[in-house]
Order: C-alpha cells, then structure tokens, then sequence
C-alpha cells in the first residue's frame, strides 16, 4: 500500500500548476489532501478508480481536507465530534478492515501565538480521539501537522523556539501523542537525517535556500511497525509551499 499526503495551500490554485501531473505519478492507493480553500461545488475531479471524500470549512477559502482512495472504506467520518473544532474542516477518517486512516490538518498556532489557547485544547481533544480509535484497531495519521518535532526538523531551531510550529507547548504535545503508542514513520527510517523537509516559506526565497521545517507526517500506531516499508519526502516536488510525503506499508 502507497499513501501520499499534501497540503496543497488552495487546491484550485494548485490544480492550475502540475496536481494532476503530480497525482498520476504518484499513483497512490491513498491521497489525502490539506487546506485545500474549498467550499462544496467549487471543483470537480475526475479521478476514475478513486472514491472522493472532503471535509469543507464553514469559513469560506479556509483550511478543508480531502481523501481520494482506490479502496472504499467501511466507514467513513468527519471530525474529531467536538463541535468547537468539526466546523473548519480539519479531519477525516476511513475505516478499514484492520486500520483506519486519518487525514489531518492541525491548527496554526498563528502569529505571535495568537491561537497557543486553541492549538493547546484542539491538541487535547485530538489525542483522546486518536487513542479511541486505537483502542480499535490500527491507526495511519497523515497531514499537516504543523509542528517541528526536534531541532533536527527544522533549518534554524534557535531562531524559532517561540514561533508556531515550535513552541515547547507544541513540541510537547507531539512527544506525548508518540509516547502515547505512536511512531513518526520518517525517524523510524531516518533517526538522524538532516536537511529533509516538508514547508518552506514563500519568503526570503527560502524553499532555494532548503530553509524549511519538517512538519508534514505520517505517524501509525506502534502495532503497524512490522508492516511499514518505508517513508519518503518529496522535496523535488513543488506546486505548494508545502511537498508531498508518502508511506508504504503491507
């Protein structure tokens, strides 16, 4: 099984650059979208042999999420069922027979921390979903999860150390969701690789630079660590500020 994830920074805007090119070649049984910026009826897709699945914000040209899958699920839900964060379109989750997988786009802490508050409860509430499913069986978790875990993941951790994506309080929350039963695929492969990220700034010409942060994921349950094949960053592809990342597993 290949899944990709991406946020697409607009999927309009995207689509109008090489998203078509980019999704053909990639050829994944699974691609699941972030921020996509639509409200129902914008787009239409033909994508034969996939199942389309998408979460809307209520706020127009704002956040989204989408799944495209070769594989129907059993089921399939929208949001975390906590009615503060399920109206900006940040989750949606597939049920399969022995996993689920759930496309996320976490919140921006934003400029000068200006939704820390937000960010912190949203963290909260996410885990206790997260470990719901768990309980169940198998989770695969993908998105932008706007966090740089370590200092290895991001090009200048000491100039950032109060900025969103790497605060203490956000770097802490992702430390306890792995040490809550969870693997970050990536470091499982590549514990000590540097310069391989995710998001580069549309600023300061910094995606030239490779000035970028890692905060892109696919994270599974420690029970899938027998099944993973590998994990992968397409920093070669562009389109986005964002690049996709992929996960291959049994």
């Amino acid at each position: 099984m290949k899944y990709i994830s991406w946020n697409v920074n607009g999927l309009r805007a995207v689509m109008g650059k090489n998203f078509m090119e980019v999704f053909e070649s990639l050829d994944a049984d699974a691609f699941c979208l972030q921020e996509t910026k639509l409200q129902e009826g914008q787009i239409e897709l033909d994508l034969p042999g996939y199942e389309q699945y998408w979460n809307y914000a209520e706020k127009k040209g704002y956040s989204g999420t989408a799944v495209f899958t070769k594989h129907k699920p059993l089921n399939v839900t929208y949001g975390i069922g906590v009615e503060e964060y399920d109206h900006e379109g940040r989750v949606i989750t597939l049920e399969y027979e022995d996993h689920y997988l759930v496309c996320c786009y976490t919140p921006n802490s934003q400029n000068e921390l200006a939704r820390l508050d937000y960010r912190m409860t949203w963290e909260a509430a996410f885990l206790i979903f997260l470990n719901d499913l768990k309980s169940r069986k198998s989770v695969v978790l993908c998105g932008d999860l706007n966090v740089a875990h370590k200092e290895i993941d991001l090009k200048n951790p000491s100039a950032n150390h109060h900025n969103a994506g790497f605060t203490d309080e956000e770097r802490n929350c992702m430390t306890a969701l792995l040490d809550s039963g969870y693997t970050d695929t990536f470091r499982y492969y590549y514990p000590d690789k540097e310069d391989i990220y995710s998001w580069w700034s549309y600023r300061f010409q910094a995606r030239s630079r490779n000035a970028g942060w890692r905060i892109d994921y696919f994270i599974v349950s420690d029970d899938m660590k027998d099944r993973l094949k590998d994990a992968h960053i397409h920093t070669d592809i562009t389109g986005s500020d964002h690049c996709p990342v992929q996960l291959d597993f049994d």
